[in-house]
């Protein structure tokens, strides 16, 4: 087992160089709205950051600093994968250092089903990279449990999600939306796609948004486990760094406990001796 997965789009991306990219993430950091309570899990865009990092901030912005553990499941772009890949390696690599996998976590994964190792799913795959970063300048020191997601079935996404969750580790998806489409008409996909996420309508597909199947999955763990959606914020590149003609769709979405629906990780009074 390789002992480290490298950076691949380090200096294409994002900054490939230590002090530039503290510098960036922090400035896009502070120009984010202020942070309202933590959410539980985040829905985040992964393009380069001159496109979709003032919209990734606005979710990072929210985090925790306090926690210490990190599911990230994002759609795999390069390599075909039958089901949830993870990378069989010790740690992953940005210019910002190293996060080291969580071996708990890693072991709880293996025993789902859908779930494979497969390092060269992972070896150019930006979807997960892009994010790390960012929980990097929030978080500082954390452990990760990366998948990424070919496919899947919902339910097994939604499974391995709730098998991983616990009060203390925060999910991330990542996912762009609509793609390649002139503007006004990314607009409308992506508002539409936006309300169906919103509403908690488990079945997009990949012209919505190329993470539909993690989104998929973590509509559903979401539902289950009495979390509701609030937008963040949402643009696409013709909005920061692109023309017109062929954009892209982005948003932040964050999952808060639901205070009219039941939490399963608080004991039921009636139950607790």
């Amino acid at each position: 087992m390789a002992a480290v997965r490298a950076p691949a789009v380090a200096g294409t991306f994002y900054p490939g160089e230590a002090a530039a990219l503290t510098r960036t993430v922090d400035e896009l950091l502070a120009a984010a709205p202020a942070a309202r309570p933590a959410p539980r899990a985040i829905i985040v865009p992964h393009a380069g950051y001159i496109y979709s990092g003032s919209t990734a901030a606005r979710a990072y912005r929210q985090v925790a600093a306090q926690t210490r553990r990190v599911v990230l499941l994002g759609p795999s772009h390069r390599v075909p994968v039958d089901g949830m890949a993870l990378p069989g390696v010790a740690a992953y690599a940005t210019p910002l250092g190293e996060v080291p996998l969580d071996a708990e976590l890693v072991a709880r994964a293996e025993a789902q089903p859908g779930v494979l190792t497969d390092p060269v799913a992972h070896a150019y795959e930006h979807s997960l990279e892009v994010q790390l970063p960012f929980l990097q300048r929030v978080l500082g020191e954390f452990t990760l449990l990366p998948l990424s997601v070919g496919r899947a079935r919902t339910a097994d996404v939604a499974g391995v999600i709730n098998a991983l969750w616990d009060p203390e580790t925060l999910v991330v998806i990542s996912s762009d939306l609509s793609h390649y489409h002139r503007y006004a008409e990314a607009r409308r996909r992506d508002e539409r796609t936006l309300a169906q996420i919103l509403a908690g309508g488990p079945d997009l597909d990949h012209y919505q948004a190329c993470g539909a199947t993690p989104v998929n999955g973590m509509l559903v763990a979401a539902a289950g486990r009495g979390l509701a959606p609030t937008l963040l914020g949402a643009c696409n590149s013709g909005d920061t760094a692109g023309d017109h003609d062929r954009v892209v769709g982005y948003a932040a979405v964050a999952y808060y406990p639901d205070p009219d629906a039941p939490d399963p990780d608080r004991p039921d009074p009636e139950e607790t001796p």
